[in-house]
């Protein structure tokens, strides 16, 4: 009989829980504060003027640029757990992706175009890599008689993530648009190895389940998996390299294959799995039924996400940042989001649960529809905005807030449901990859977004924030209506 590894036990607690939780707790706080930092500058320091120490790019390529880079943090969630499942483990592969994070800040703070984009490519690895296992090291420590505490420790563990995310842009923010955008990105990568060190620290009250490679790849397969990847990056270098020699690059060179890599995977994995023919027929109705969640949440991210790119450079350029005498740095409204979360996301716990002990809670498709229409009202909050702001006068900041504020109840309907229902509706086969899947509607979001900018569209222009509105509205209203019919494919679920 194998026994199974117990989760360290310890006579001090975090909260009630193990004390594993808080080495968890205070890496993520402190990864996504490097994370939520460099992302309130980036999209302002790649669009700000050259003599004020931005790169200088025009709006529309700063957003694609931005988009195309969160597109690629979702979508290294899929090979991140891959590598943690075949080879390193959670605890080591979080080891790794610390440190790939803290290097490519690192990156980031040099004040040269190259090195940034390296930096990009980093952090963009390593984030892809920690969001697909540190959650799974949380559910370590709750395994056997602690399972009950499970759903407390998330919460605690989220609280972790949002106070990062709510300090980033106050701290981080400041010092980039204040000082220097390079000293910003310098202090986000002091931040990651803060998280770093006490991660090391910490790591003895870890799961020892944390340290087991679940499906180790032997060395014959390791040999062939080796050569094949070789012999797929020839092919990137091959063109790249002759393009360089040619001078035709320029930055669409990149940014476009992964704007179409980022639409393409997305849909070819819904549609593999979707026609696997392993599938019961009952999981055909069900990732039937997922595919329109899906759908629903790409048009919603394509909206949300941009709050860190379009309106982070409209609060740039056409907001008033003058509140009772203090002129605060734009990049302290990405502190609102998660602001609103901490205030209003155990408002919606309750209410949830409020109305399912009295048999109204709503479905699954009411709730996803009901986000896509808020975040697509934010957006027609956005119209009188650009309107005000047509004049050439600064709007007043409230305007950013409503907006912020409105996108937050959106994403509270459709994100922590949308979480839930992926591991609900998964098919057996892939249980274990339909997290990772789930975080490609952020991909495919971000990449319309990407694709729109490269068009050409003006994203902050009245015609493109109106088929903005319509597009998630219709939607929402589409499902509101076919509720129904889409309930009915979930199959003992709602």
């Amino acid at each position: 009989m194998v026994s199974t590894p117990k989760a360290p036990e310890t006579t001090r607690t975090f909260f009630g829980h193990p004390r594993g939780l808080s080495t968890l707790f205070l890496t993520e706080m402190w990864e996504r504060f490097s994370y939520y930092g460099m992302r309130a500058l980036l999209a302002v320091y790649l669009a700000a003027p050259k003599s004020e120490g931005g790169l200088g790019f025009p709006d529309n390529t700063a957003i694609a640029i931005f988009s195309v880079y969160l597109s690629m943090v979702y979508l290294l969630t899929l090979p991140g757990g891959w590598v943690s499942d075949r080879f390193l483990g959670p605890r080591k592969a979080v080891t790794v992706a610390c440190v790939i994070i803290m290097i490519g800040h690192f990156l980031l703070a040099v004040p040269t175009e190259g090195f940034f984009f390296a930096g990009l490519f980093f952090v963009a690895i390593g984030s892809g890599l920690v969001k697909a296992n540190i959650s799974t090291m949380v559910g370590h420590l709750y395994e056997g008689p602690l399972e009950w505490r499970r759903d407390s420790a998330f919460t605690i563990f989220y609280m972790g993530i949002n106070l990062g995310a709510f300090f980033a842009p106050l701290v981080i923010g400041t010092i980039g648009q204040k000082v220097s955008y390079h000293l910003g990105f310098a202090v986000a990568g002091i931040g990651m190895a803060l998280g770093l060190l006490q991660y090391l620290l910490g790591r003895r009250r870890l799961s020892p389940h944390s340290d087991v490679v679940p499906s180790p790849m032997d060395a014959t397969d390791r040999k062939a998996m080796v050569k094949k990847g070789l012999l797929w990056l020839l092919v990137p270098v091959a063109v790249y390299t002759v393009v360089g020699l040619s001078g035709h690059y320029t930055l669409n060179w990149v940014i476009v294959p992964l704007t179409v890599l980022g639409l393409v995977f997305p849909a070819w994995t819904l549609m593999r799995i979707r026609r696997d023919p392993d599938l019961t027929p009952v999981e055909q109705q069900r990732m039937t039924a997922y595919v329109w969640l899906f759908v629903a949440a790409a048009i919603f991210w394509m909206i949300y996400d941009q709050g860190g790119s379009t309106l982070n450079i409209f609060a740039e350029k056409n907001t008033d940042t003058v509140v009772a005498g203090i002129d605060f740095p734009s990049s302290w409204f990405q502190s609102l989001n998660p602001l609103f979360i901490m205030a209003l996301g155990p408002v919606f716990a309750w209410l949830w649960q409020w109305l399912a002990a009295r048999d109204k809670e709503p479905s699954t498709p009411v709730k996803f529809a009901v986000g896509l229409i808020l975040v697509g009202l934010s957006f027609a909050v956005f119209l009188p905005a650009l309107a005000a702001a047509s004049g050439g006068s600064p709007v007043s900041p409230m305007w950013l807030a409503v907006i912020y504020l409105v996108q937050t109840v959106g994403e509270l309907c459709l994100s922590p449901v949308g979480l839930s229902v992926t591991t609900k509706l998964a098919p057996e086969k892939y249980g274990s990859q339909m997290m990772g899947v789930w975080f490609l509607a952020v991909t495919a979001g971000d990449c319309v977004t990407s694709l729109a900018s490269l068009a050409g569209a003006n994203l902050d222009g009245r015609p493109f924030v109106v088929a903005e509105v319509t597009v998630a509205v219709a939607v929402g209203v589409l499902i509101l209506v076919c509720r129904k019919r889409i309930s009915s494919r979930f199959v003992g679920h709602h």
